[in-house]
C-alpha cells in the first residue's frame, strides 16, 4: 500500500509539473509571471502535508553546510567559462540574446528575475518535490535519469522562439521552421544534461544549495555576458 501512494504521488508530481508549464506560458501575462513560483512554494507545501520530510527535498538546514564548498567550485568553473566564451571571437556570437543587449535588463534579470521565477522555484520543484518523490520508488540512476529528462522537456515553451532570438544561434542553423525545431532539440537536449548535473549536486551535497548556485550561475552569467557580448560586438 504504500509503495503504490508513492507512486500516485510521482503521477501528481508530474502533473503538477505540466500544469505549472502551462499555465507559465499559455496563460497570460500574470500567470506568466507567478505560476512559477507561487507553483514552488505550493508544491513544496502540499509535499510537506503529504509525508515528504524536508531533507528528502534538499532543504534540510542541518545537511546546508554540505553544499558551500560545491557552490563555490561550480560558480568558478562556470564563470570563467562564459568569460572565455564571450572573450572569444567565434563563441562570442553565440550569447547576443537580443534580450540582454541592455546592461541595466541584464542585471536586474540576474540578481531578481531569475533567481525568484526561476533558479529557486525551479530547484524546488524538481530537485526538491521531484527528486525527493522519485527517489522513493526509484534507484537513484534512475531518478536522475527520469529528473534529467522531464527537466528537459519542462523547457520545450521557453525554447520556441530561441532561434529568432539570439543572432548566433540564427546564424548557425537559420530560421524557418526547421530552425526553430532544431533549436527546441537542442534546448532540451542541453537542459536534460544540465538536470542531471544539478541532480547529481543535490545527491552528492545532500541539499539544494549547489543545484541553486550552479542554475543561477549558468543563468546570470549567460545574461550578463550577453550583454557584454552586445558591448564588444
Amino acid at each position: 500500500m504504500r509503495h503504490s501512494q508513492d507512486w500516485w504521488r510521482v503521477v501528481v508530481v508530474i502533473a503538477a509539473l505540466v500544469t505549472i508549464n502551462l499555465l507559465a506560458h499559455f496563460a497570460g501575462h500574470w500567470f506568466g509571471l507567478l505560476a512559477v513560483p507561487v507553483g514552488a512554494v505550493l508544491a513544496v507545501l502540499l509535499a510537506r502535508l503529504r509525508g515528504l520530510g524536508w531533507s528528502e527535498m534538499g532543504i534540510s538546514l542541518s545537511e546546508l553546510k554540505y553544499g558551500f564548498r560545491w557552490s563555490a567550485i561550480v560558480l568558478v568553473v562556470v564563470v570563467l567559462a562564459v568569460a572565455v566564451g564571450v572573450a572569444i571571437p567565434w563563441t562570442r556570437s553565440f550569447f547576443l540574446n537580443d534580450r540582454y543587449s541592455s546592461a541595466r535588463d541584464a542585471l536586474l534579470a540576474a540578481l531578481v528575475w531569475i533567481p525568484l521565477q526561476t533558479v529557486i522555484p525551479e530547484e524546488l520543484l524538481f530537485r526538491g518535490v521531484l527528486q525527493g518523490t522519485l527517489r522513493r520508488v526509484l534507484g537513484r540512476r534512475t531518478t536522475l535519469a527520469v529528473g534529467a529528462g522531464l527537466f528537459g522537456l519542462w523547457h520545450i515553451a521557453s525554447s520556441l522562439g530561441l532561434s529568432s532570438g539570439n543572432a548566433g544561434v540564427t546564424d548557425a542553423i537559420g530560421g524557418g521552421v526547421g530552425a526553430a525545431v532544431a533549436g527546441v532539440v537542442g534546448a532540451v537536449v542541453a537542459t536534460t544534461a544540465a538536470g542531471w548535473i544539478l541532480g547529481w549536486l543535490r545527491f552528492r551535497t545532500a541539499n539544494l544549495l549547489a543545484p541553486i548556485v550552479l542554475h543561477w550561475t549558468l543563468n546570470a552569467s549567460g545574461a550578463l555576458g550577453a550583454a557584454l557580448a552586445w558591448h564588444l560586438v
